[in-house]
Formats: structure tokens, sequence, C-alpha cells
């Protein structure tokens, strides 16, 4: 959702003149002054818009959405790729999405032979239209397309099972720790809510109930709780907006919060109270933190940094600092490495690449 357009997420917050200003860097280009969390960053793609990077349960397989015209990629497929371990040692990856249609939100199984994603490939070969902001007084918006469900296949792209089969937009999944359950967000009930589906049998729960956007959901590694985003229109006029785009199969997302609760949804709390938008959030490996993205500090919209914070919303600090954007952040299940998407070092260009680094407590 992870969204979510070229990189969906991506579009929303990537503002050109952001991308044209000197930054301030130390040690090599890539890493910023400050960011002393990362250590050996490294960037693994070098062009176009690569984003929502996931790692394989034993760690060694990076799977992402591309998008690049240059590459006759005119929307986001999936990739899958090997993570460098010797240096020097590039990061070679393959296309595992048909090429048809717009995929988003992919992710490992555990068995370390099949993924899922969501693609539109079921409405369409060509990719969807993108949504007329100018009808909008250019507020960005992200298409919910109807086309979208979620599929599993193996690792050479081969489906082998439709997950969703609702009309509507089903898009944003992820799997609990055991690979036995899937989170996603779906419209089928006329809202954007969170529902959790058991792999096997296809029984599910719809597990949010309030108006607003609720998606982008993960289990912490210990699968006692989630952490999604979630817009609450409250006013009148937010209410009247936010419906009126879902039935066009669109939502703008400029106001969205981190929420926790417990794996089956119970007990939600909302964590951040930042105004703007404050997204795709995940946990720790101890389950304890939510690392998030968050354009909170900057009145104007942009840049998007990544945050970390307690899973009560405490001692929040700042972890990255490019003056675009930074986002979709995963750590290693080990650990030691985190992984995400920026808009740094792409000699100012629109670019968004992948980076991977050691991570510093």
């Amino acid at each position: 959702m992870k969204k979510i357009l070229p990189v969906l997420a991506l579009l929303l917050f990537c503002m050109g003149d952001a991308l044209s200003q000197t930054k301030t860097l130390v040690a090599d280009s890539v890493l910023f002054a400050g960011e002393k969390h990362f250590k050996n960053i490294r960037q693994l793609t070098f062009g176009g818009d690569n984003a929502e990077a996931y790692w394989s349960y034993d760690g060694k397989y990076l799977i992402f959405q591309r998008t690049n015209p240059k590459e006759g990629l005119n929307c986001d497929q999936i990739f899958i790729g090997k993570v460098p371990v010797k240096p020097g040692e590039k990061f070679t990856y393959k296309m595992v999405s048909s090429g048809k249609g717009r995929t988003s939100c992919s992710y490992f199984l555990p068995d370390g032979k099949h993924i899922i994603y969501a693609s539109t490939h079921n409405g369409a070969d060509t990719c969807p239209p993108i949504p007329d902001r100018s009808k909008y007084g250019n507020k960005y918006i992200w298409p919910v397309y109807d086309s979208y469900d979620i599929f599993m296949a193996d690792m050479n792209g081969k489906i082998v099972k439709q997950l969703t089969t609702a009309k509507g937009y089903d898009a944003e999944g992820t799997l609990s720790p055991d690979g036995k359950k899937m989170i996603y967000c779906s419209d089928k009930d006329g809202d954007l809510d969170l529902y959790i589906m058991d792999i096997a049998t296809g029984k599910e729960k719809r597990i949010t109930h309030t108006l607003g956007y609720d998606g982008g959901a993960w289990f912490s590694p210990d699968g006692k709780k989630i952490v999604w985003r979630a817009s609450r229109p409250t006013t009148d006029a937010e209410v009247k907006e936010y419906k009126e785009l879902l039935l066009q199969g669109m939502v703008a997302p400029t106001h969205m919060e981190v929420w926790v609760a417990d794996a089956d949804g119970k007990n939600p709390k909302q964590i951040t109270f930042l105004e703007q938008a404050n997204w795709a959030p995940n946990f720790t490996p101890d389950s304890k933190h939510i690392v998030f993205c968050s354009n909170h500090e900057y009145k104007r919209g942009f840049p998007f940094n990544m945050y970390l914070t307690d899973i009560n919303g405490k001692g929040l600090e700042k972890i990255s600092r490019d003056k675009g954007f930074d986002a979709f952040p995963m750590f290693s299940p080990d650990g030691r490495k985190i992984v995400f998407a920026s808009n740094r070092n792409n000699g100012g260009t629109h670019d968004t690449n992948l980076f991977i680094a050691d991570w510093v407590e």
C-alpha cells in the first residue's frame, strides 16, 4: 500500500523542488548528518521508482515494486532480488509479476517458495488510469482501483491461488509471523477497512469499523499486535469529501495517524497525534517499537522522513534526513539491517531507490 501508482505512496509526496535541494552529506553520497542509526548504507537500485521492499523470512531476499518507463515498466510490477552479502556484490533482481495491469504490496510466505501481491490484471492488461488531481484543487489523490485483488504465486511468478474475489479494492496484504493469516485492506463493505483472513480456509473477519481509511497493516514479530495507518474524517466537510472520493475509487490521504491493536483487532489505540500524514508503520524486531514515515515537521507537506517511537507513541526520534522522501522501512528478521526507499542520491531527478544499512542502536 502499501500501498499504491508508479509507486503509490511515492507519488503522494515526491515533490519536485524538494528533490533538488542541496544535501549535507557525511561519509558518502547516501548518508546524511544525524543519521546515527545507519552504518554501511548501500544503494541497491538505480533509476525509476522502487519502493515497498520487504524481507523474506530467512533474510536472504527482498521483494519490491518497481516502475521505470525507460524499461517499459509504465506502472508498478513486482520484483525479487537477493540481498548482497559480499563487498562489491551487485543487487540482482527479476520480475515475478506478469507485467499486466498494476501491482502493489508484495510479501513473502515463510516457506520461501511463495509470495503474495495485489494486482489489477483481472481488470485489464494495461495500466489503470491515474486520477486527475485538477478536479480536486490538485490535492494529492490515491486511486483505490476496484480491480485490485490479492494473489499467491511461486517464486517464478506462476499464480497458484487467488486469495480475494470480492468486488472492490483488495490490496495491502501482509502476513502473520507463522504465515497462517493475512491482514489486508478492502472497501468491500463500503469503507476502507482491515480484514484478517485465514490463508488455508479463506475465512476472514473485518476488524475495523470506524469511518476512514484503515490500511498498510503489519503484524508484530511476536504475533501479538498489529500496527496500521488510519484517517479519521470528523467534520461534515471531511466526511463528505471522503465519501464522495471513495465512491469514485479514490482517497486523499493527507491526514493519517498510526494505530496499534491486539492481533485480532481488539483494543485499538492511536499512538501518533502529529497531524498531516503519518504512515508506512512497521515494528522493530523486539515488537516494542514502531518505525514510520511522516511529514509532520513540514507545513508545506514535505520532506517525508522516518521516525522511531515506542508502542505507546512515546520517545519520538527522527532517524532519517533526506530533503525529499524516506519511507517504507523494514528491519531484517535478525534486526541487524534496515531497508527503505528514498529520493537520496538521485541526481536531482524524481527517482526513488532502495537502500540498505546496518542498524546501530
